[in-house]
């Protein structure tokens, strides 16, 4: 069972659980291509067998965020798992559909960002996770992401909630985006919550829950219409294909095959099937995955 199973994660599961659950369930091998907060719901793609080799090439995608953000309040965490610790009056002259459009609007391309100490970053060596909790100050280093686009979903005045939607760069932390877009309107403001809509390709709509796995785990119809082959992750590149047995056992033990092609990621075929990925360097084609 090899490919790609897009699961819409439920809230209080961290993305490990829900690794070793589909593992238990489809009884092969698991992986997932980067973790989703445990309050956090939606688009979690899970590579299943020779198909979690293919994790590298999945890691560093664009994603799309639908959030709330609850204004007057801050918490330890940035979300809703965590303590108030700061309360702040909001000005609900700034808390107009006009305004906080224009707001959003700034948020609009590069910048850095400093993530939630509540988070699974390392520093020397330790979870910055871990040093919170500890109650130790460590010095958080800045990344740059990008906000490709950003727009507001819905505005509650009297719940004093923001919903909007969100596409970003890989690296986003979405509770910081929500606390620096409070600062914004001038108050504060934590993650209330927050769900995945999108990574990559793989949509909300493509997902299935934990629910549906168990019930059609026999099922092989049901299982061929939501595995997603593994030539679908690289389908954007272009496909080279091994002319004879010799090549293709060369290609196997690591040498380089002189070719004519640009550089760049090629899907490698041998007799019309997909034998996995090279990459091509100065006409030199070298083995990168091999299914």
């Amino acid at each position: 069972m090899d490919g790609i199973i897009i699961v819409n994660k439920p809230k209080q599961y961290t993305s490990n659980d829900i690794v070793n659950i589909v593992k238990k369930k489809l009884n092969t091998k698991v992986g997932h291509t980067g973790t989703l907060d445990p309050n956090a719901t939606g688009v979690l793609p899970l590579l299943l067998g020779v198909g979690t080799k293919f994790s590298k090439y999945l890691i560093n995608h664009d994603k799309k965020y639908v959030a709330t953000i609850k204004l007057g309040e801050k918490t330890s965490t940035a979300d809703s798992e965590g303590d108030i610790i700061e309360t702040k009056n909001v000005d609900m002259a700034a808390l107009k559909n006009e305004a906080v459009e224009k707001v959003l609007k700034t948020f609009v391309g590069k910048q850095t960002q400093i993530p939630p100490v509540y988070s699974a970053i390392k520093v020397n060596g330790k979870k910055l996770y871990e040093y919170a909790r500890s109650g130790k100050v460590v010095d958080i280093p800045k990344r740059t992401i990008e906000i490709y686009k950003i727009k507001l979903v819905n505005l509650d005045e009297n719940k004093r909630e923001i919903i909007f939607e969100v596409e970003c760069s890989k690296g986003t932390y979405i509770r910081t985006l929500c606390e620096d877009i409070a600062a914004k309107i001038g108050t504060v403001g934590y993650m209330k919550e927050l769900n995945r809509v999108r990574v990559g390709l793989f949509n909300i709509e493509s997902a299935v829950s934990i629910e549906d796995i168990e019930n059609n785990k026999d099922n092989e119809q049901w299982l061929k219409e939501n595995i997603i082959g593994l030539e679908e992750v690289l389908n954007n590149n272009p496909k080279y294909t091994i002319q004879s047995q010799e090549e293709f056992n060369r290609f196997l033990n690591g040498v380089k095959l002189m070719v004519s092609v640009p550089d760049g990621l090629y899907r490698i075929y041998f007799e019309n099937e997909l034998i996995g990925s090279g990459v091509c360097s100065n006409s030199q084609l070298k083995r990168d995955v091999i299914l």
